[in-house]
């Protein structure tokens, strides 16, 4: 059996908006640190779509944990909280102001799902291939992960360092958004 090297990377939050920020800030350092700028608005739309939604909608709080996950051909990015009810696609009204993250996800990733967590949780992910960012094999894979972010294990990020990753970024062309943060 071959084994395919992969890298795990996560980060515990409260899913307020200035965290969300923050979060994609962190995302898009460590996709420009494994050398895929190509999935940096991609998967920062879809990591703020997927915090929106629990900070909109998960019950008893707003914990959650963002994971990322690099195998050699997919990137998955979820979100897991600690609110069992699985999320609805709906029609959103033409005229809605909100009502279309989950389809926005679906449009701009390659495969998107939940799964119940336990009876106190779920997790909501989506996948975007790796072989269309130019990623080159096992060579493209870090040593180390960027700060902010742990590898495999998960890791509680406190209020200061997350507020150390307002430090100004290069910034590629933000994901659009009707959320503000």
């Amino acid at each position: 059996m071959i084994s395919h090297p992969s890298r795990h990377c996560t980060v515990e939050l409260q899913a307020l908006p200035s965290r969300i920020g923050q979060v994609r800030r962190i995302l898009s350092a460590q996709l420009r640190y494994w050398h895929l700028d190509p999935l940096i608005d991609r998967a920062t739309l879809g990591v703020t779509e997927l915090l929106s939604n629990v900070h909109r909608h998960a019950r008893p709080d707003k914990t959650c944990t963002v994971r990322i996950e690099l195998l050699l051909d997919r990137l998955t990015v979820s979100v897991r909280d600690h609110d069992p009810r699985l999320p609805v696609v709906e029609d959103a009204d033409p005229l809605a102001t909100c009502g279309r993250g989950l389809a926005m996800v679906a449009a701009v990733s390659e495969s998107w799902g939940a799964r119940p967590d336990g009876e106190d949780g779920k997790v909501v992910w989506f996948s975007l291939p790796t072989a269309a960012a130019g990623m080159n094999g096992a060579a493209a894979l870090p040593r180390k992960p960027v700060p902010g972010f742990a590898e495999v294990e998960p890791v509680v990020v406190a209020a200061d360092a997350l507020e150390a990753a307002d430090a100004p970024l290069v910034e590629h062309a933000p994901a659009r958004s009707a959320v503000v943060g």
